[in-house]
């Protein structure tokens, strides 16, 4: 990794392992421009690629068509309204009401190491191990200093970036909007790929053509949403998983967004990223100065898979923090679609003698242990045990857990309220609502206006209360609506529009203060399942409620979107019981196990009424996590077939770091008569080496166990059909020493 600046020529060249991110200087004005992103290159001479010595030229030398060339100009972070008619990144009002914007280069610095940003997530490294990028630029007129951030690190292709607004004038200004990333390029005929869902099918991919004008996505949610993903890439056509060239971004961030690409009447793409503006107006004081959150942008020539792995090298080393960020988790058992609200002490132990003789490592209590809370119409904000369901108190629960073997984890939606509770009859005031409109209830609860910090306070100290009660080493934090009624009293009204990103902030610190105060929490954020599965949260706690669907084969295609740019480590994946509470299928228990294997691991379900059988195969599953954890967790992830797109099987690989061993997962979603076997291909391997199917007695159709790894990256392996639908088996393959 390298970060030089050539005076001369005036170019700024960010180097990683296997790319090169190039930024010029141009004009008397000092305008910025971007010039290159893609493969690694040896020189940085490369002005000539922002076509200043074109039509319209630059305005030193044309000023009479500047309008023509703030159009067309690729920016590396643009202004507004003087101009440049493509989507800006940085809007603004003065106190007098004007807009313009335009920025210049001031000054720049290049150091060892990242800074963090105040307040945010973001990703983290130590001076050996990163370097930073500052430019620093101005718009003289309004005398507001806007400083580009861009860091690498050692041994990997990302580049983390990040924008800061600093108001040197002497009145206050309004910023309307603030990007965080913007990428100008010519387009060539790609293809973009985004993420998309609802509840319980949440970031399906979607891949289309690159058109003229504006294609992106975006969330006005409060979240980043089951809906929509902080996240788009951009790939040419001949792209696939292993080849071809794909350019990604990636927010860093848990509330509104925009991702965004346009291509303009002159075929250049600008691509961008960061808050989404609506509804966005934050009053910038004199002195005062505005971080606005990360992105992390990867360019990959090996395919999706390059990307892919690129994401997940990155967010396991630089981002995930805390005690289980390299750790294994523990097989817990959680008792929400076992008993839903319906449960006391009497039934959660029933539930964890059981799991534990089952080999199961932890009990998650979920909703419904807390004020007078039978449904889900009552009690959010009063955290405060219900000794009516809980006999003894919620340490005696925790301590005849733990005398089982077993750890003890709790539920909790910190965030809101419900309007039959004791904390709003008490201070209604202290939920989001705006004067004289009656406010939108979402599973019968308003959001807690968390900006003010009485609130936070008050909402912090019942939570930790009860953590401090026991020996509680699992947090769930759920939020189950998207923000609406966006008015709060505790700000005036030309700060009204700071609600959404203050709120986000508010999160953050909440999370932060529990995570410092009880360090040794696992903490698995969730948002009605998915909703804010997002590089923010994973900074707080290392895994995330991938989805309330925890169908078996539905989640082939929500950890498929999921797994294209989150560690396999990241996503809560359970075995749940059948039918399936969601869709009513019935898969088979051992498929289940499978598919769950492809995450945390862990159960949704009574285990004392399934079935004997259901029962018996827990302790090889448990086995299985054992056996194969450290891999999944830590290896490399190739994604081999997606049945979304063939309809009929599912395929997905991690390979170990040093290549000597790969578990393929294969599931027979549908299976089909008068068919061969199906011919599948396994990349990644050490080409040079053989390798041996260590679990060949599970597979008695197969005949040869052993084979080399060119013959299996490239000739393929022959799968035969399975019997019934919904089928699975694993491949485990060792290098043969």
């Amino acid at each position: 990794m390298q970060i030089n600046y050539n005076e001369k020529n005036r170019v700024f060249k960010i180097d990683t392992e296997h790319t090169s991110y190039c930024i010029g200087i141009v004009d008397e004005e000092n305008f910025i421009g971007h010039i290159y992103y893609g493969r690694k290159l040896t020189e940085d001479n490369l002005v000539y690629l922002l076509r200043t010595m074109e039509a319209p030229f630059v305005p030193s030398q044309n000023n009479r068509e500047r309008l023509s060339f703030l159009d067309t100009f690729p920016m590396e972070y643009t202004g507004h309204g003087l101009g440049d008619y493509r989507e800006g990144t940085l809007m603004v009002r003065t106190m007098g009401g004007h807009t313009g914007v335009s920025l210049s280069y001031v000054s720049h610095r290049i150091y060892d190491g990242k800074e963090p940003l105040t307040g945010l997530p973001a990703t983290f490294g130590q001076q050996e191990t990163c370097k930073t990028l500052e430019i620093t630029c101005e718009d003289r007129v309004l005398n507001l200093q806007v400083i580009l951030s861009y860091s690498i690190f050692a041994g990997s292709d990302a580049i983390a970036r990040s924008v800061k607004v600093v108001n040197q004038a002497a009145e206050a200004v309004y910023l309307t909007k603030v990007l965080s990333a913007c990428i100008d390029m010519d387009n060539e005929d790609y293809e973009m790929i985004t993420l998309h869902g609802s509840w319980a099918r949440e970031r399906t991919i979607q891949t289309r053509s690159v058109m003229k004008g504006k294609q992106g996505v975006s969330s006005v949610r409060g979240e980043s949403s089951h809906q929509e993903h902080p996240f788009m890439a951009w790939k040419s056509k001949n792209t696939t998983e292993e080849n071809g060239d794909i350019y990604a971004m990636h927010f860093v961030y848990s509330g509104n967004f925009m991702a965004q690409v346009e291509v303009s009447q002159f075929g250049s793409m600008r691509a961008l990223m960061g808050i989404h503006p609506q509804d966005f107006c934050w009053k910038l004081e004199p002195g005062d100065s505005f971080q606005a959150p990360e992105v992390i942008c990867v360019y990959s020539a090996e395919g999706i898979g390059g990307m892919t792995r690129t994401f997940h090298d990155l967010y396991r080393s630089h981002l995930i923090r805390g005690e289980y960020r390299n750790k294994k988790r523990p097989i817990l058992i959680n008792n929400w679609e076992a008993t839903y609200f319906d449960f006391d002490t009497e039934k959660l132990l029933a539930i964890a003698k059981e799991a534990s003789r089952r080999g199961i490592e932890m009990l998650v209590m979920d909703d419904g242990w807390f004020g007078y809370r039978n449904d889900d119409n009552t009690s959010l904000g009063d955290w405060q045990v219900n000794e009516d369901k809980l006999k003894g108190g919620l340490k005696y629960l925790v301590d005849e857990v733990n005398k089982l073997g077993m750890k003890f984890g709790i539920w909790l939606e910190p965030e809101m309220v419900s309007p039959d509770s004791d904390l709003y009859r008490a201070h209604p005031d202290w939920a989001f609502a705006i004067p004289g409109r009656k406010g939108s209830l979402a599973r019968n609860q308003y959001v807690l206006d968390l900006t003010r910090q009485e609130v936070r306070d008050h909402i912090y100290n019942m939570i930790a209360s009860v953590l401090r009660s026991a020996n509680i080493e699992y947090v769930k934090w759920d939020m189950n609506r998207q923000l609406s009624d966006m008015g709060s009293y505790g700000l005036p009204a030309d700060r009204q529009g700071e609600l959404f990103h203050r709120q986000v902030l508010a999160v953050y610190e909440l999370q932060d203060r529990m995570t410092k105060e009880f360090p040794h929490l696992l903490l698995e954020n969730c948002s009605g399942g998915g909703a804010r599965f997002d590089p923010g949260m994973l900074y707080y706690g290392p895994q995330i409620w991938c989805s309330d669907d925890t169908d078996a084969v539905e989640r082939l295609s929500i950890q498929a979107g999921t797994a294209m740019i989150y560690p396999l480590s990241t996503m809560g994946a359970h075995v749940s019981d059948c039918p399936n509470h969601t869709l009513g299928r019935t898969t088979p228990f051992e498929t289940r196990g499978y598919v769950a294997l492809a995450g945390t691991f862990g159960y949704e379900l009574d285990v004392t009424k399934i079935t004997e059988e259901e029962q018996n195969m827990i302790p090889d599953q448990v086995a299985m996590y054992h056996k194969y954890n450290d891999l999944v967790r830590e290896g490399d992830y190739y994604r081999i077939a997606h049945y979304a797109e063939n309809h009929y099987y599912d395929c997905y690989e991690v390979v170990a770091k040093d290549k000597s061993e790969a578990l393929v997962t294969y599931i027979q979603v549908l299976n089909r008569p008068s068919f061969h076997s199906r011919r599948i291909r396994i990349p990644g391997l050490d080409k040079n080496a053989s390798y041996v199917i260590e679990n060949a007695q599970e597979w008695p159709e197969i005949v040869q166990v052993e084979y080399h790894g060119d013959t299996l990256q490239y000739a393929g392996i022959n799968i035969p059909p399975l019997k019934g639908d919904f089928q699975g088996r694993l491949l485990h393959l060792v290098k043969k020493q």
